[in-house]
């Protein structure tokens, strides 16, 4: 049986982009109204809805009507794909071992949420992307994917920023078909 995913993100949506490019999304929730992911996801016909923290009063209020509309459309697993809130009580206990998020560093190396930032500056010579599923700690879940990618000499930080997001963009839908998300028909 395959199974139904919605998507939380935060801003622009290129992760975003490239799952319901490939997969059915049931919906997209985006934690800052007015982002433009939420353009992409109008544009794919994929229904979005969006509210703050500040809308419903409390983050436990504001993870409850998220949690509300997952059971709604009965979704099977929670993708992150840019979602820059830490995942709380409320929708970890509901959703727990059912949460995906992508890391643009090899975990454990460089959590947080500057991840591609903190490795460039610490002067490695590789990072890489990961896959995980979220628990109660930062970018600490278990993995269930990763890759290097590697810094080269006459990399900028730009342009290394640039390979891990195509690095995102294959490994990330590469884990989804081995969930079992549905393909887009």
């Amino acid at each position: 049986m395959t199974k139904k995913i919605a998507v939380l993100a935060s801003g622009g949506g290129t992760n975003f982009q490239v799952i319901a490019e490939q997969f059915k999304v049931e919906f997209l929730f985006c934690d800052k109204p007015g982002a433009y992911v939420i353009e992409r996801a109008e544009k794919l016909g994929v229904p979005s809805y969006a509210w703050t923290i500040k809308d419903k009063g409390s983050k436990a209020e504001f993870e409850q009507a998220i949690v509300d509309l997952l059971d709604q459309y009965e979704i099977d697993y929670v993708i992150l794909a840019g979602y820059m809130k830490i995942i709380s009580e409320t929708l970890l206990n509901a959703y727990e071992g059912k949460i995906v998020n992508i890391h643009p560093a090899y975990l454990p190396e460089f959590p947080g949420a500057h991840g591609i930032e903190d490795a460039w500056e610490a002067g490695v010579t590789q990072s890489g992307v990961t896959v995980h599923y979220v628990d109660s700690g930062v970018d600490t879940g278990p993995i269930i994917a990763q890759e290097r990618v590697p810094i080269l000499a006459d990399d900028t930080i730009e342009t290394f920023e640039a390979r891990i997001h195509e690095k995102e963009y294959e490994i990330y839908p590469r884990v989804l078909k081995e969930l079992g998300v549905s393909k887009n028909d």
